[in-house]
């Protein structure tokens, strides 16, 4: 299957690139570089550096024909969308559109995209399902939101298939500390580097912490035609409270230290997966205390 990848040089992008190469596929890769790293690709990895809301676009999909597209890329940290909304709204809404309009011309008949469990907002009661109400608190979740509606709509008017993938919060090896860090790559990096984490409110708030494999996996998944168009949770179904996520990471060396909220945080987030696991068969298969492990080595050794 020829697959178009836009941010494969990203945290979860690469994952992804991976998974497609491994399973014999021929993936192109479309990111700017903006948070991509090169070397997060992977060496057969074909890559056209273009932001996805350039018209150059049109061309790099006439040219390389894919089957299918998954589109990663985004501008992906809450508190930046706070401080940058405009930068948000490009990269999140009018950079999907561009993707959307071009897979359009190019006769793509299925696009898998990363959306975030941020389009709920506050959840009135948790595990989250996708019919529960959608509250954003930040320009970020109301971008995701958007470019869900785009997809959907484009499925509606244009038969595209367009499966959008609520992820919880994914951690990982490769995950970045310029942009999209979550709280587990920021503990570790701080803790390896003898730096103080801070834990933001009381350290009660709770999150679905899920496996990057596991995500990546679940995106391969998506391709498959018996998956209906539609927007579906991925998540490991599990709460952990950052409290808890702390002293497993830390192990008693250091001591709590804690900060005011943060803006736009999300008090408990846990995402009920068990629509997408009925279409697709996929759950998460990497425990918590394996992910955090691997995490581990993985910055542990410079990467």
């Amino acid at each position: 299957m020829r697959t178009l990848v836009t941010g494969g040089a990203g945290f979860i992008g690469s994952h992804i690139v991976d998974l497609l190469i491994a399973g014999g596929h021929r993936p192109l890769v479309v990111d700017d570089f903006s948070t991509g790293r090169r070397e997060n690709l992977h060496a057969s990895a074909e890559v056209v550096e273009l932001d996805i809301a350039h018209e150059g676009l049109a061309a790099v999909l006439d040219h390389f024909g894919p089957d299918a597209v998954v589109h990663q890329a985004a501008q992906p940290a809450m508190p930046r969308s706070l401080a940058e909304p405009l930068l948000d709204c490009r990269s999140n809404i009018l950079g999907t559109l561009n993707l959307l309009e071009c897979c359009r011309q190019s006769g793509v008949r299925r696009v898998v995209m990363a959306s975030s469990a941020a389009v709920y907002g506050e959840p009135e009661q948790v595990p989250l399902q996708e019919n529960a109400a959608t509250r954003p608190l930040s320009p970020y979740g109301l971008s995701k939101l958007t470019a869900e509606a785009y997809g959907q709509l484009y499925n509606r008017l244009h038969g595209m298939d367009v499966v959008a993938l609520r992820y919880a919060n994914v951690y990982g090896p490769r995950q970045d500390t310029r942009g999209e860090a979550g709280v587990v790559c920021l503990f570790i990096t701080q803790m390896l580097q003898a730096q103080q984490p801070v834990i933001h409110g009381d350290g009660r708030q709770t999150r679905d912490l899920v496996f990057v494999e596991d995500v990546a996996r679940a995106n391969l998944l998506a391709l498959a035609p018996e998956v209906p168009s539609g927007v579906y949770n991925v998540g490991r179904g599990t709460g952990t409270d950052i409290l808890t996520l702390f002293d497993l990471l830390n192990r008693g060396r250091l001591p709590r230290v804690h900060s005011g909220p943060r803006p736009g945080d999300i008090r408990h987030s846990v995402l009920d997966s068990s629509a997408f696991q009925r279409v697709s068969g996929w759950r998460a298969l990497v425990p918590l205390d394996e992910g955090l492990a691997r995490t581990v080595a993985h910055f542990q050794t410079g990467g």
